[in-house]
């Protein structure tokens, strides 16, 4: 057997390097947060053991309390219940920068439910989700494309709290959010979901997707037809003519579905 060409091997490694960068620059993702610098024990200083405990002395494990969602096993909640139990959170680190909790805004009752990532500088400020440029976007395409009122939808995040620098949130976070988000969404009882970007897609469709190629096609939800769309904030970077349809034509057969 003849030995691998290098000069192949290279040229193959650097496509791939290529194709995973325009993947990422077409999700918008500029930025990755730095990871904390592990730290490592010198050679000639290798980290002592951990003690056993004698016979004699008695074993302590910490068992973490696990937190009783009312709405977990079955029922339906009101949203001022799952906000009630929501309360002054403190259950990830997100609530160290806030100023608010933006839990979300709309009709309680909405056929068409709207579900970003997480609060921007103006929705923090505020308290409400999608008011800034992104936010100000989604209500022309609701109330100018759609010809409906915002307040006939219900739009929330997956997170409750501002990322800092406006950063995806991290597995942590979006797992001490997420009992919040199934009660909202089991609260309202849409007709259908529309996802607004990758994080919230991958979230509820429980594996990593690339929104640029799953959008606009239907997907399920806990029984609820699920319609994932491009995020505004990613439409204003990319602010194209086929992009600007596209989200046009994946809301116009969410409003749609919500009528049949």
């Amino acid at each position: 057997m003849s030995e691998p060409d290098p000069t192949v091997e290279t040229s193959a490694l650097l496509a791939s390097a290529g194709a995973l960068v325009r993947e990422l620059i077409e999700e918008g993702i500029s930025e990755f947060p730095r990871l904390p610098d592990l730290e490592t024990a010198a050679p000639d200083r290798p980290a002592p053991p951990t003690p056993r405990p004698s016979s004699d002395q008695p074993i302590v494990r910490t068992v973490q309390a696990v937190e009783t969602i009312p709405w977990a096993d079955a029922g339906r909640p009101t949203l001022d219940e799952v906000r009630s139990h929501l309360g002054d959170c403190q259950r990830c680190d997100l609530c160290q920068g806030r100023q608010s909790i933006v839990f979300g805004d709309g009709n309680p009752e909405a056929d068409l439910m709207f579900i970003g990532e997480g609060p921007g500088e103006q929705e923090d400020l505020r308290g409400l989700p999608f008011v800034g440029r992104a936010g100000e976007l989604l209500t022309q395409m609701i109330e100018k494309g759609l010809e409906i009122p915002r307040s006939e939808v219900y739009i929330c995040n997956i997170v409750k709290c501002r990322p800092p620098r406006n950063r995806n949130p991290l597995p942590p976070e979006v797992s001490a959010c997420r009992p919040f988000l199934d009660g909202q969404i089991r609260a309202v009882a849409p007709k259908v979901i529309v996802t607004l970007g990758k994080p919230a897609a991958s979230l509820l469709l429980d594996r990593e997707v690339a929104i640029t190629r799953l959008r606009g096609t239907w997907q399920e939800y806990q029984g609820i037809p699920l319609m994932p769309t491009l995020h505004p904030a990613y439409v204003l970077r990319q602010y194209t003519l086929e992009n600007r349809r596209a989200v046009w034509q994946d809301l116009q057969a969410a409003i749609e579905r919500t009528r049949a």
